[in-house]
Order: structure tokens, then C-alpha cells, then sequence
């Protein structure tokens, strides 16, 4: 799953909440869970998610939806192999982009 969303340096938790297709209140109680997860708040304590936020959340997205990881199972994924997990996940994301790209130049085909 590849999320869409415009550049910006904030993002609200329904903006992310919609590019993922989850209910807000699983992004609030994977805030909890992960340490990577830190969005800042403003005064009135609504959660504005970074670019990097967003990335962390794409990480756990694959690994937990997609993967079918646990959440302990991801924590611990995470913690000895974060670097390497990034690594992979960013490769894939690549490759994906580009399998696109290519099925969309054979449909023109």
C-alpha cells in the first residue's frame, strides 16, 4: 500500500487516518503502542503528524496489515531490526512504484 498525500510538513490524524483507510482510533492506539510515534500536538492537543511520523506509520502498516506481524511481534521487529526493516521496506516501495509504472505504459500498449 502505497499512501497519497500532499506535501505538507503537517498532517491531521483524519488526513491519515483517510490515506490509510483505518479508523483514527487505531492510528491514536498505535501511538501508544510504538514508540516511533510521536506527533506533535498543539494547544488544543489535536495530533499533527510529520512526513517522518507518516513513514513510521507506513512501516507498521506493512508489518502488522499486511505482514500479519503481532504487535509485540512488530515492537520487537523494530527494535533489532529497524535499519534494516527501512532498508527492505523502502526497496519495495521502489519496486512497486516502478510495477506500476511499467503496467501502466503496457495498458497503453
Amino acid at each position: 500500500m502505497h499512501v497519497q498525500l500532499p506535501e505538507k510538513l503537517y498532517y491531521s490524524i483524519g488526513e491519515v487516518a483517510e490515506a490509510f483507510g483505518v479508523n483514527t482510533s487505531l492510528i491514536r492506539f498505535w501511538e501508544k503502542e510504538f514508540d516511533a510515534l510521536k506527533p506533535k500536538k498543539n494547544a488544543k492537543g489535536n495530533r499533527k503528524f510529520t512526513p517522518e511520523d507518516i513513514k513510521n506509520l507506513e512501516l507498521i502498516y506493512h508489518l502488522v496489515k499486511e505482514r500479519g506481524f503481532t504487535l509485540e511481534g512488530a515492537k520487537t521487529h523494530l527494535k533489532e531490526n529497524k535499519q534494516q526493516t527501512l532498508n527492505k521496506f523502502d526497496l519495495i516501495r521502489k519496486l512497486e512504484g516502478i510495477k506500476a509504472q511499467l503496467q501502466e505504459l503496457k495498458d497503453q500498449l
